[in-house]
């Protein structure tokens, strides 16, 4: 199986009432969690779990991984994430400004794969598989937290750029660059990235 490849992964069937309740993430998987929480700003978003919400919503996951991914199966989500892994926004990047902002790709990448979660396209452990393939190119990639979201803001105004014109246009970069501010302001308790500090990774894992 590829670096980033879910071909394999058995098939899955879950509702949401029959989530078990949820347990506390360790360092190493809140960390790898926390690569998704700059595109987590909506207000029902949770940047501490696996599951994308705040409350059990695999509906909205669904419809959500249908109308801006046009995801609607395991071989759709397979097939996006294979694209975000082997090229994604970065290759635009790099024809346009010679840098290949991965950060972007990466948060892009951990926040589908929760959503396929969430909308039972992938088991838990199949999503915990996919964010822990992500690991070694970002950790080879950046040295903080700061590396990291200078770099997703850089593939998002790539991102962004693209889409001017459109009727799909996305949130002001204010409210992208105002949302990072937060997740690194040091006082911020609730920031993940405080919570699991960049070097978490680099150390056993342990429980929280």
């Amino acid at each position: 199986m590829g670096l980033w490849s879910i071909r394999r992964w058995t098939r899955a069937r879950r509702k949401a009432t029959d989530r078990p309740p949820v347990p506390p993430l360790t360092t190493h998987q809140l960390w790898m969690v926390s690569l998704s929480a700059p595109v987590s700003r909506d207000r029902g978003a949770s940047r501490t779990t696996l599951y994308p919400f705040t409350r059990a919503d695999d509906d909205g996951a669904r419809r959500w991984l249908a109308e801006q991914w046009e995801i609607t199966s395991r071989d759709g989500l397979a097939d996006r994430l294979d694209e975000l892994a082997r090229s994604g926004y970065r290759a635009r990047a790099q024809r346009l400004l010679g840098v290949s902002p991965l950060a972007w790709d990466a948060a892009l990448y951990v926040d589908i794969s929760r959503r396929g979660f969430a909308a039972g396209m992938i088991t838990e452990g199949e999503a915990w598989t996919a964010l822990k393939n992500i690991v070694p190119a970002v950790v080879s990639a950046y040295a903080s937290w700061q590396e990291y979201a200078d770099d997703y803001l850089l593939g998002r105004k790539v991102w962004k750029d693209g889409l001017d014109g459109t009727p799909d246009a996305p949130a002001p970069q204010t409210t992208a660059d105002a949302h990072l501010r937060a997740l690194l302001d040091p006082a911020n308790r609730d920031s993940p990235w405080n919570l699991a500090p960049w070097d978490t990774i680099s150390h056993p894992d342990r429980a929280r």
